[in-house]
């Protein structure tokens, strides 16, 4: 290749990448219209987890109370992707003892308040989770049931605040507020990464709008090549000052799972 042709070669390579790069950019609304950007940036987070189908993974859940001692538990975790309808899942307790066999069982909805379960192996009961009640503690983690339901973009109202600094990162920051009844919450305000627009942060507001609890992440892993997913989720109760951290582990993808896994009859049958 003579040196015209390799200059020429290096200037045309150059602008397709700077092309490759420009297409990859999300076009967001302005900033004057902030309702309009925080959807955008909360349904381009939604659009790019959507095709995994089914899941499957591990869990510890670590208590830590406010004089800084721990307990552990074990789970196993499903999810089920039903597209435009809410994302259904269930939680089983493998470990401690004490707690082994209860299991949750959620069906998250878009237009109308979620559907959750909750088995009781002492008992030997399917009690149902009364909207009055989803904001209450699940088992005693700093986790309330609404939490662990599919955050689903159209269960709010969003609204852009600010692009700014959020480790090594840029976040888009964006207020959403709950549309359904009985939630615990008057906001939230969330971290979404600007590059591969993942969750970062959540700062919970109670219904007195005084801060609550934290949410952070940890690192995420890269799955099918498509799909991320966090290895550690951390939530801080500011007001009680303790602490329930998530560890996951052994995520598997597309396994086979069916809407009878996801019924209320199924969960005796999940231990």
């Amino acid at each position: 290749m003579t040196g015209s042709s390799a200059k020429f070669a290096a200037m045309a390579l150059g602008a397709w990448l700077a092309c490759t790069a420009a297409a990859a950019e999300v076009a967001l609304p302005p900033e004057s219209d902030p309702a309009a950007r925080g959807l955008a940036i909360a349904e381009e987070m939604d659009r790019r987890d959507r095709g995994w189908g089914d899941a499957s993974a591990e869990m510890k859940m670590i208590l830590t109370n406010a004089n800084g001692a721990t307990s552990e538990r074990e789970l196993r975790f499903a999810m089920m992707e039903r597209e435009g309808e809410g994302d259904w899942s269930l939680m089983v307790f493998d470990r401690p003892l004490d707690v082994a066999g209860t299991a949750l069982l959620t069906h998250a909805w878009v237009t109308k308040p979620d559907d959750q379960w909750l088995y009781l192996p002492a008992v030997k009961r399917v009690r149902r989770i009364s909207s009055a009640n989803k904001s209450g503690p699940f088992m005693g983690s700093e986790f309330a049931f609404e939490d662990l339901a599919a955050q689903e973009v159209g269960k709010f109202t969003w609204a852009w605040l600010r692009d700014e600094p959020c480790g090594e990162r840029t976040c888009h920051v964006v207020d959403r507020i709950p549309a359904y009844e009985g939630s615990g919450y008057t906001r939230q305000t969330v971290w979404i990464d600007t590059e591969h627009y993942l969750l970062r942060k959540i700062d919970y507001y109670d219904r007195k709008s005084s801060l609550l609890k934290t949410l952070t992440t940890g690192e995420y892993e890269h799955y099918l090549d498509s799909f991320w997913r966090p290895r550690e989720l951390d939530m801080v109760n500011h007001e009680s000052r303790k602490q329930t951290k998530l560890l996951w582990q052994k995520y598997e993808f597309r396994t086979g799972l069916k809407e009878s896994d996801f019924t209320p009859a199924a969960l005796e049958r999940a231990r």
